[in-house]
């Protein structure tokens, strides 16, 4: 057919939009007092969170941290520095980690309470002499605000009642239960296997991987630090571990704990000591992610900037004992001392409480500047997986210039628009002939090769303070 006219075809654009990878996105693996949920789905699910009330939601919640290690971050994170989303993990089974229990109780006004915490509401059963009594019917039984049973009566003259059921038993939760692993026979996986899961699930690529309180066990130490350096074969994150204070109660006793139990990983942060609010106590790994999260919140989601010498939500810093916990103090040259064994840590100094250290655990042993900084280890990382996730599409793609024109010009735009807001000092991509030999082109091998400075934390600033004489001069000089 004959055309007439003036006409517009469109053509798909040849430059891509980067997949952004989410740089600091914390998976946490702990328990949770999952009675308290809406549901007993969610024990070693990837579950992810955007507020406290979606957290409480889905895991429950209670002031409880030492059973309860979940609650620790979701507080710290919902209500103390307002960062999200977050990945949690729960590996406390109400199917296996529970415990039955008998008891009597007694009624008052047709209102009774059981005290024990963590009850299975489905599990209870209530007798009046050797009678069974019905539920709905002779009695109504929730959980108040502190999670305990509170049970009102629908019929009359009870004063005693025999209770039967079944709690959660968090001390049964070993450190081999966040160390999990994938079971042949049903085909899935627990604990810290699941760190796998969570892109497939939720499209989100892990940036951080925590465990508070059970990773200052080094067995689990080394897994979180084994899995965070391959996810899904391809991705990295950063490991946050907490240096045990019952035994390194002091500054003096941390870098030898670290270096005795192998907390000396390029991609694991080491922090000491305890936080604490009030009668809340928080791991230091905890504060530390929250601000890691907030940094880069505050820099437009971008990792670069450090954590270090930014507030954190706390009003003292505490160590372990044998009967709870002990206020300590650490002056800026013992926190400098910690600083340099690669330890982070958290001051009072100049402007309140803050976290204080750049140093991954791999320092002082590697001066690798990509390894020994936290800030720029995680936006390496951030980097790898952006790149992963930008070029997946390309793959099986005819090996051509349009391909690699297309890889160039997206990622080499991509790097100057990171160097324009500062998150790099510089970078490229390049394709070069040396690196990409015929016979590998002719197996389907291609090779782009990336060059990048990410910057370094300003940790030492040094002002040269020097008396001059010349300004007495100024005394002769007459008006």
């Amino acid at each position: 057919m004959a055309r007439h006219g003036s006409r517009v075809t469109e053509k798909p654009t040849s430059l891509s939009a980067p997949v952004v990878a989410t740089a600091t996105l914390p998976v946490v693996f702990g328990t949770a007092p999952i009675n308290l949920a809406e549901t007993l789905e969610n024990v070693n699910k990837p579950v992810l969170a955007y507020s406290f009330s979606e957290f409480a939601k889905a895991l429950g919640y209670s002031d409880n941290w030492k059973d309860y290690t979940l609650c620790e971050m979701a507080d710290a994170a919902f209500r103390q520095c307002n960062v999200g989303p977050i990945v949690f993990v729960n590996v406390l089974d109400p199917e296996k980690h529970k415990e039955n229990k008998q008891e009597s109780i007694e009624v008052t006004n047709k209102k009774a309470v059981i005290e024990t915490e963590g009850i299975l509401l489905q599990s209870l059963e209530i007798s009046n002499a050797d009678n069974k009594l019905e539920s709905d019917k002779d009695y109504i039984a929730s959980l108040n605000e502190d999670g305990r049973v509170v049970i009102a009566f629908l019929i009359e003259k009870v004063t005693t009642v025999n209770v039967k059921y079944d709690h959660l038993k968090p001390d049964a939760i070993k450190n081999n239960h966040i160390i999990g692993g994938y079971d042949i026979d049903t085909g899935k996986s627990t604990g810290l296997e699941l760190l796998n899961s969570v892109f497939p699930k939720l499209s989100m690529v892990p940036g951080l991987v925590l465990a508070p309180k059970f990773s200052k066990d080094p067995t689990v130490a080394s897994v979180m630090k084994a899995k965070a350096s391959s996810i899904n074969t391809y991705f990295k994150a950063q490991a946050l571990d907490d240096v045990d204070t019952l035994d390194a109660n002091t500054y003096t006793k941390v870098n030898e704990w670290k270096n005795k139990n192998s907390y000396t990983g390029s991609n694991e942060v080491v922090c000491w000591p305890l936080a604490g609010i009030g009668d809340k106590v928080y791991h230091m790994s905890t504060h530390i992610a929250c601000r890691i999260m907030k940094t880069a919140y505050d820099n437009g989601d971008y990792p670069h900037e450090s954590p270090s010498n930014k507030p954190l939500p706390m009003t003292k810093l505490l160590v372990e004992t044998k009967d709870g916990h002990e206020e300590i103090d650490l002056s800026p040259d013992q926190a400098e001392l910690l600083n340099n064994q690669g330890i982070t840590t958290a001051i009072n100094f100049i402007g309140g409480w803050r976290a204080w250290g750049n140093y991954t655990g791999a320092f002082p042993a590697s001066t690798d500047v990509k390894d020994m900084f936290i800030p720029v280890r995680i936006t390496h990382n951030w980097l790898g997986n952006t790149i992963i996730l930008t070029t997946w599409d390309k793959v099986d793609g005819p090996i051509g210039r349009r391909l690699i024109d297309n890889v160039l010009d997206t990622m080499n735009m991509w790097m100057n628009g990171l160097q324009s807001e500062g998150v790099l000092i510089g970078g490229r991509v390049e394709f070069r002939e040396e690196d990409n030999p015929i016979t590998d082109l002719l197996s389907g091998k291609i090779r782009f090769r990336y060059a990048v400075a990410e910057p370094t934390p300003a940790q030492d600033i040094e002002n040269i303070l020097e008396f001059d004489a010349s300004y007495y001069k100024s005394l002769f000089i007459s008006e």
